[in-house]
């Protein structure tokens, strides 16, 4: 057998893997999306329906600012933590990074409740703020859009700690020590070295978290209280509550045009960033 061959019989299992799991639901989700709840004849009316709405474009809108917002807070937070982990020589190096990732061991489902006590009007924050006298009122923070950042931050860090960690090995002492030699101090050490080196790692875990965050509902949901709409949370509905399925196969093409876009950026950028200046 050649060996072209071989790697076909060895890409076979895989191929079917995803052409059962991904391929076939999807085209089956665009047949969907071109028929009405009153035919199934094909057509386009419930693409109309969608573009020509300001509802749905603002669904868009607010998808996108909430996983921009939550992808550059929790790259921001996880980044110092990555970057120690990665560096650290220390013993406890594998306990720390258990640490770092063990909130992925909890449901996101309890974590969101766990979020709703401590961030509710009678929660521990309040709570505490009103107990020491900065506060008279409850501030908002649950059922509504900064307690859905703050939520799906916490909840998607690990995911940015990982990327983080294992993006950067291209980061080696040997640059830190030929720049501090050459008369650099710590901070343009960070800003000359590790920073630039650390940009590919930074740009994976933004887009790692970025996208977890786009097609989230359970959090928003939650969290939002009802008030925060994102393609999530109304798939979820026209597909379970009003079983109105070819529109939430159209918003679910939508959000898949969305990511389709974010990772054509993507690949745009980390392409510039590897062309030789």
């Amino acid at each position: 057998m050649s060996s072209a061959a071989l790697r076909l019989v060895l890409l076979l299992p895989g191929l079917a893997f995803i052409a059962v799991s991904f391929i076939l639901p999807l085209l089956w989700l665009i047949n969907i999306s071109f028929t009405t709840q009153e035919t199934q004849g094909a057509t386009t009316a419930t693409y109309a329906l969608v573009l020509s709405d300001p509802f749905y474009w603002r669904l868009a809108g607010n998808t996108l600012w909430l996983s921009a917002i939550v992808a550059v807070i929790a790259v921001a937070l996880s980044y110092p933590l990555g970057l120690f982990l990665a560096r650290t020589q220390s013993r406890w190096r594998g306990v720390l990074a258990t640490l770092a990732i063990a909130p992925l061991l909890t449901s996101t489902v309890v974590r969101t409740y766990g979020w709703m006590i401590i961030l509710g009007d009678q929660g521990l924050i309040n709570s505490t703020l009103k107990s020491i006298g900065l506060t008279e009122r409850p501030i908002a923070l649950a059922n509504n859009f900064t307690g859905a950042v703050i939520a799906l931050v916490e909840i998607l860090m690990p995911y940015a700690i990982l990327a983080i960690v294992s993006g950067l090995g291209r980061l080696k002492p040997e640059h830190e020590e030929a720049a501090a030699l050459h008369g650099a101090d710590r901070l343009r050490v960070f800003t000359r070295v590790i920073l630039p080196l650390s940009l590919p790692a930074i740009m994976t875990a933004l887009l790692l978290v970025f996208v977890l965050a786009i097609s989230s509902f359970v959090t928003p949901r939650l969290m939002g209280g009802g008030r925060v709409f994102v393609f999530g949370t109304e798939i979820f509905n026209e597909s379970t509550v009003t079983l109105n399925w070819p529109l939430a196969a159209v918003l679910s093409i939508l959000l898949l045009a969305l990511f389709a876009l974010v990772m054509a950026i993507y690949s745009r950028m980390m392409r510039a960033m590897e062309e030789p200046a």
